[in-house]
């Protein structure tokens, strides 16, 4: 397949990803469901959850890709997403007629276009999709370093590093990467923060979800992430509870290199609520089969930083100029490194990613 548009559908902010995105579809003559959002752009542009329907409306077979659910990280997702939107039809062969993929562009559009991970509420969109009829999730261990974190001032002091150091290290690596990252809702304005109600985004892509692949019999999903492994390598990440029929089938699909935060082999971990809950409730008679493709791009302590600084900076929006422009700079980086080589990396394995899905479906 041609890949000459590589490194052209990689844009440098959200609104020329999501022109680039429109344009794409027009030039296929596909229609754009456009689910607007109720904030603008750091330029007064209007935001928006796009979708494309890439194939029969009544395909019992969906492959849903989806992109910047973590903001920032529509960097990665919409380009991938913009190179297999340019592909179109040569994705499928004449044995996949019945297979349409659905292209869910931006799932958290403010987020991107403003430069952070979460929505306008401060929520990480993957820790959102809680049961919020049924008490919170407890997170104590959050609670207990939430301070250390993010502390009055911007850098943190020698002496905040090393009781926050001393913190994690009491608790053992892995309690301590959950003890940052798990989710929790008792801190609005803190990291990793769940929310208290469902998200303009949550709501907005369930519906997506209900319509595009609500009656299909069989759904993959591809999760399009950056910011956690080593440089350019896409973990995929399997992305069900079903440790089961459905974890063997991803296997067979995307390899015996699929990763598991259930067993520990994944860079990730369990989460309170990730997106993929959704599938549930929302497409009950699917044989689901998902994951996440994370790409890695910087080391994990400098993803951190970044993150923290970003969080810093949001409670304190009065800060030097300079300092700001230079933690919004790094957090771009963080989950963007800007290199032809790392663009060139992420489409080929995202193009794999997609081929093995659509060859699963077919099977």
């Amino acid at each position: 397949m041609m890949t000459d548009h590589v490194l052209s559908d990689f844009s440098p902010d959200y609104a020329r990803a999501r022109a680039l995105w429109l344009a794409l579809a027009a030039a296929r003559g596909l229609a754009v469901e456009s689910h607007r959002h109720p904030r603008r752009g750091p330029a007064g542009e209007e935001l928006a959850l796009d979708v494309v329907r890439d194939g029969p409306a009544d395909a019992a077979n969906v492959l849903l890709t989806t992109s910047g659910v973590h903001g920032v990280e529509g960097h990665v997702g919409c380009g991938i997403q913009a190179g297999l939107l340019r592909l179109g039809a040569a994705l499928r062969g004449p044995a996949d007629a019945g297979t349409a993929i659905v292209h869910v562009h931006a799932v958290n559009p403010h987020g991107f276009a403003h430069g952070r991970r979460v929505t306008h509420e401060n929520v990480d969109l993957n820790r959102n999709f809680v049961d919020f009829g049924a008490p919170l999730p407890e997170h104590p261990d959050y609670a207990a370093i939430d301070g250390w974190l993010l502390p009055a001032h911007w850098p943190p002091t020698a002496e905040n590093e090393a009781a926050l150091a001393a913190a994690l290290d009491a608790m053992g690596a892995r309690r301590a990467q959950l003890a940052v990252t798990k989710g929790q809702h008792t801190h609005p304005d803190g990291m990793y923060y769940g929310g208290a109600e469902p998200t303009w985004s949550h709501l907005v892509f369930r519906d997506v979800l209900r319509r595009h692949a609500g009656r299909c019999r069989r759904l993959a999903w591809i999760d399009l992430h950056s910011g956690l492994g080593p440089f350019g390598v896409g973990e995929r990440i399997f992305a069900c509870d079903d440790a089961g029929a459905a974890l063997q089938r991803a296997r067979r699909w995307w390899g015996e290199g699929l990763t598991s935060v259930h067993t520990g082999s994944s860079t990730s971990i369990p989460m309170t609520g990730p997106i993929q809950n959704a599938v549930h409730a929302e497409c009950p008679q699917a044989e689901y089969t998902g994951i996440c493709l994370e790409f890695g791009t910087l080391p994990m302590a400098q993803v951190m930083n970044a993150l923290r600084a970003d969080h810093w900076l949001h409670q304190h929006p009065a800060a030097d100029a300079a300092l700001a422009a230079t933690i919004r700079r790094d957090l771009r980086d963080a989950f963007y490194p800007d290199t032809d080589a790392w663009k060139r990396q992420v489409w080929a394995q995202g193009l794999e990613a997609t081929q093995q899905a659509i060859a699963g479906l077919r099977a």
